[in-house]
Parts: structure tokens; sequence; C-alpha cells
């Protein structure tokens, strides 16, 4: 009975890190990565939730990591000062697809339906 108790403990671990890793599960993840990325950013809780899966969905875990090139660095505050700062920071993330994708969720999400297939 112990054995087969291990073994059943063992096949559900191994199935939990598959369906992580190959299905859906890796997709939750990189979302709520995602959401909790943009709020630590400085993205209010509703639109980072909002942004979060738009951006799962059709960003790379490469480009999502290119992203986090807009965190302040030493020196800067959370939020950019002015629109030469923000700049700044988006030309550090040397992807213009990621930058796009983002643009493009949050303003969907900012705007609602006017931009609800983008």
């Amino acid at each position: 009975m112990g054995r087969a108790l291990l073994l059943l403990i063992l096949l559900a671990a191994l199935g939990v890190g598959a369906w992580l890793y190959f299905g859906d599960g890796m997709r939750v993840v990189t979302e709520r990565s995602v959401e909790v990325a943009l709020v630590e950013a400085g993205v209010p809780e509703e639109q980072a939730g909002c942004m979060a899966p738009r951006m799962a969905e059709r960003l790379t875990r490469d480009q999502l990591r290119k992203l986090q090139n807009v965190t302040p660095q030493e020196g800067e505050t959370t939020v950019p000062r002015d629109a030469g700062e923000a700049l700044a920071r988006i030309r550090r993330v040397d992807d213009p697809e990621a930058v796009e994708v983002t643009v493009r969720a949050a303003a969907a999400c900012a705007f609602g339906g006017i931009f609800e297939n983008l």
C-alpha cells in the first residue's frame, strides 16, 4: 500500500509538471507572472489583469523577459517622469514587436470595446 501511494504521488507530480510545462498551466503561470510584473511596475491591478493574458498569448517568454528592461534602473523613478524617460526605457527593450503588443494591450484594456480586437 505504501509503495502504491508513493507511486501515485510521483505520477501526480509528474502530471502536474507536464501540464505546467506543456499545457495551459504554463500559460496560466506566465499570465500571472506578467500580471505581477505589471503591477510591480506601477500598472493598476485591474489594467494589469486585463493586459497580462493578451501579452502572454502574443509574446514569447524571451520577449516577456526583454520587457523587464523597462523596469526602473538605478536613479530612475518607478514611473517615468516624462515622455523622454519613458521612450528611453522602451528603447532598452530592443524588440519592436514586444513593445507593439504591450502598447496595444494597454490601449485595448484602457479603452475597452473600442480596441477589443487588438
